[in-house]
């Protein structure tokens, strides 16, 4: 049995769902921001999301673990290498775009099992698009089969980096801008959406710098699986580093080597 005839079912009705409580409250006057321990956002939506998902990950029979952004999960910092497989879920990822109304926010959802993850799913209600990968079968936009650019040197590449604001000390802001001045273009962005215009050719690589598993779970597979590559900066394939660069793989080394 293939990834997708095991896990698709599960997670397509996922994100329908959380599709639907997503965009309840997006710019609706009902939503409320709360703040978590850490000071980031959390809204109704975020909870309601992944209650239903755990709720229909139980309801599914199929055993897996779950790891979520709210709620939590065993062994947040491992790699769950011998133990069952899990969905690891952001119920919504950019929580801060969503409160304030821009539509650049999307559940996340990723299988892991024995330590790679092997099913993605990436849903972004207020851009009405989906993304999807499952380990050997291809990554695909809304059912369509997507592909990372040819652009092969980082002087001819569009590339998007997370922030360069006072949270991060000056050396990480100096080595996020020698990046973003090799490139022929840059934006700053972060989040998911940057992956995802990495994934179906649009840009040549996206740079996140502070994240968590729930953060980066399908991000990475859906990537790969269009011909790209992810890594931490130390070139390591993982989504428990907190870094996160992917690309088209041709100007990965380039990336990584500006980074260091």
């Amino acid at each position: 049995m293939g990834y997708r005839e095991k896990y698709g079912a599960l997670l397509e009705s996922i994100v329908q769902e959380g599709d639907v409580i997503a965009m309840r409250y997006f710019r609706a006057v009902e939503m409320r921001v709360d703040k978590k321990s850490d000071g980031s956002p959390v809204t109704q939506a975020d909870r309601g999301v992944e209650e239903m998902a755990r709720a229909k990950v139980s309801a599914s029979g199929l055993p897996l673990d779950i790891l979520g952004e709210e709620m939590g999960g065993r062994d947040m910092e491992a790699a769950n290498i011998t133990g069952r497989a899990r969905l690891i879920i952001d119920p919504i990822d950019g929580t801060e775009e969503f409160s304030r109304g821009i539509p650049t926010f999307g559940t996340l959802l990723g299988i892991e099992q024995q330590g790679e993850i092997v099913a993605g799913m990436v849903s972004a209600p207020a851009l009405r698009t989906r993304w999807s990968a499952y380990r050997g079968e291809g990554a695909f936009r809304d059912g369509k089969k997507i592909h990372v650019s040819s652009i092969a040197s980082l002087n001819e590449s569009m590339i998007f980096t997370t922030g360069t604001g006072p949270k991060k000390n000056a050396e990480d802001r100096a080595r996020l801008r020698r990046l973003a001045d090799a490139a022929r273009n840059s934006r700053t962005m972060g989040g998911f959406w940057q992956h995802m215009l990495v994934a179906e050719g649009a840009i040549e690589a996206a740079v996140d710098w502070t994240s968590m598993p729930w953060d980066l779970a399908p991000l990475g597979l859906i990537v790969e699986e269009a011909g790209g590559r992810s890594t931490n900066l130390s070139g390591k394939r993982t989504i428990y580093d907190g870094q996160f660069v992917s690309s088209n793989g041709k100007t990965h080394d380039e990336v990584l080597e500006l980074l260091q």
